[in-house]
């Protein structure tokens, strides 16, 4: 029940997308957003976003059966469809973005200006899942 006392949720830390093609994937992730993979292997691939946030990339279907590590074990996932993934960049920077996505051939399908002032600029990556490049002033939070 929200407002409710007790144990409290106080990140997201871990988004997943999954793609068909984990090379194609991380190609894009790698050269047109400028990530770098802090562990990858043939099922998935795992990309740091600032101080407290992972990015992963996990082919699609290769995440149906239990993990089992050192540690313990992961249960099975998948997805199936296009999703969203909103990422944070600073204001400043918003302009030299979409040159970049330009620069790539990445057609930007929507662009947005924020009550709060803050903007969001919208394109497809190679699965055809929704990335948003997102400026302070979209949330109250950020």
């Amino acid at each position: 029940m929200a407002g409710e006392a007790g144990p409290r949720i106080t990140a997201v830390v871990e988004t997943a997308l999954y793609v068909d093609d984990l090379g194609r994937a991380c190609g894009f992730y790698e050269k047109v957003l400028g990530l770098e993979a802090q562990v990858s292997d043939q099922r998935f691939a795992a990309y740091p976003l600032g101080p407290a946030s992972v990015l992963l990339l996990f082919k699609r279907g290769e995440t149906l059966a239990t993990v089992t590590l050192p540690g313990g074990t992961i249960p099975p996932h998948d997805g199936q469809g296009p999703l969203h993934v909103g990422l944070g960049v600073a204001a400043e920077d918003m302009a030299a973005w979409e040159a970049r996505l330009a620069t790539h051939g990445v057609a930007i399908e929507g662009r947005t200006e924020w009550p709060r002032g803050g903007r969001s600029i919208y394109f497809r990556d190679p699965d055809g899942h929704l990335v948003e490049l997102l400026t302070p002033g979209v949330w109250t939070v950020y």
